[in-house]
């Protein structure tokens, strides 16, 4: 059959007391909308609608093409969103679903068993319900003594014996478009919180003598909704949990998953060991065969087959075969790294390539710089890059040697095979198999510190 996807994206969130949108406060490294668009599509529905209403403009830009972006002006209750979709569903020829876009750990397995068991039962409506111990705060679903679903009751208005019930609606549903939003405006808004309830639809539908169905999520926690900054860490924990899972199932080791954060949207082949402390973030993409960590943090970069990673951070950069990176190294946005390349010890990199089997092996800053292959930059070299107003590059050539507590003032070439002394400071470029040498000449003054003293 064919489907349709009203994500409901209005709130505003206040106990999360934040400008941001609720939905588009992160979990797993992709905001909260961002896992329902997925989940909606991977469920099956061509044509996604979201309800947009504070911060609508953030959450458009953040939608993009993926969906239709409609708005609530007033946030007047559930139903009254979804009428908002009207426009563009109302004539959509065959279901819709209906999601709520603060529930960033429902799978599409769990929609796809919703959409099924909407088609099985050939329903006008279908809710997706789940069992809680502690229904708090939700809607609870009452059936007839048939066991059919007679009529969803809110907290708030429930009696003592209503509200005793542990089936509770998730607010999640799969309505067949034919009388749907004719039915919407059949709802009153007669409760006591003055809004205009979704699931009042059920009643408005037996009445109709029409059928509606449930189906129940066994895992409460796919449905569980973020609405403060405890929930949202509580969503976050379960999602990395179910990350380290597929990645260990997958092959890789996790030392200690308490202690391992890896965002959704990573990937990371077998055979590769992450320490504690490992923290992958973004668009990360890590080889087999690597060991990332202690205590390192890789954002939105490639990191190759073989690599060693501890005790650093590495953002936005692509790090080749078989690289040795840290203890206590930055590699800092646009750089990339050849094969066999060693960064060691309280070295920073930025904007810069370095190629195969080349050394900064400790106390150096790499700046806007080309290095050839097979180089070696000895400790406490410096590339002097900004001149106050410019970033200018320093290229060093394959088979270079640059000796210690070198400065390479910006902009320098240094040849192949070129030799810099020690305690140099290059400001002309130094030929190909040239020594350079730029310090002051030594003076020893003979018994000074004894005639000093006097």
């Amino acid at each position: 059959m064919r489907l349709a996807a009203v994500i409901l994206a209005a709130g505003k969130g206040t106990r999360m007391k934040s400008k941001l949108p609720k939905v588009l406060h992160q979990v797993g490294g992709k905001p909260m909308l961002g896992h329902v668009l997925d989940a909606v599509v991977k469920a099956g529905a061509e044509k996604t609608v979201v309800v947009a209403g504070y911060g609508a403009e953030q959450v458009e830009s953040f939608v993009g093409n993926r969906a239709q972006v409609v708005y609530q002006e007033q946030q007047l209750g559930t139903a009254h969103a979804l009428m908002q979709a009207a426009g563009i569903l109302e004539s959509f020829p065959g279901h819709i679903l209906v999601v709520c876009g603060d529930t960033p750990l429902i799978t599409p397995e769990t929609l796809s068993q919703l959409v099924k068991c909407h088609a099985d039962n050939q329903a006008s409506a279908t809710v997706l319900t789940t069992v809680m111990q502690d229904p708090t705060g939700y809607g609870r679903v009452i059936r007839d003594e048939q066991g059919r679903v007679d009529r969803i009751v809110e907290q708030k208005d429930g009696t003592p014996e209503e509200l005793a019930v542990q089936e509770i609606n998730t607010g999640f549903y799969c309505f067949a478009v034919p009388g749907l939003f004719d039915a919407l405006k059949q709802i009153s808004s007669d409760n006591a919180q003055g809004e205009y309830y979704l699931p009042d639809i059920i009643k408005i539908y037996n009445r109709q003598n029409k059928v509606v169905a449930a189906s129940l999520c066994n895992d409460p926690r796919e449905v569980m909704g973020v609405n403060n900054r405890q929930q949202l860490a509580a969503a976050e924990k379960e999602l990395r949990a179910r990350v380290l899972n597929r990645l260990m199932n997958d092959g890789v080791t996790v030392i200690d998953p308490a202690a391992t954060y890896v965002d959704s949207t990573v990937t990371i082949e077998p055979d590769t060991v992450l320490y504690p402390g490992t923290i992958l973030e973004g668009d990360v993409k890590i080889a087999g065969g690597c060991y990332v960590g202690p205590n390192t943090r890789i954002v939105s970069s490639i990191i190759g087959p073989g690599c060693r990673v501890q005790y650093s951070v590495v953002m936005d950069s692509e790090i080749g075969p078989g690289c040795t990176i840290g203890p206590f190294a930055y590699i800092r946005p646009e750089c990339k790294l050849g094969s066999g390349v060693k960064i060691g010890d309280f070295v920073e990199v930025k904007k810069s390539e370095i190629g195969n089997n080349s050394k900064v092996p400790h106390l150096s800053y790499i700046g806007d710089s080309i290095i050839g292959k097979d180089v070696n930059v000895g400790a406490g070299t410096i590339t002097c890059n900004y001149d106050g107003k410019k970033k200018h590059r320093t290229e060093i050539n394959d088979g270079a040697f640059i000796g210690s507590n070198t400065n390479l003032v910006a902009p320098v070439k240094v040849g192949a095979g070129a030799v810099i002394a020690a305690g140099s400071t290059i400001t002309k470029d130094v030929p190909r198999g040239a020594l350079g040498v730029a310090r002051g000449r030594q003076i020893n003054k003979e018994n000074w510190v004894k005639k000093g003293s006097k």
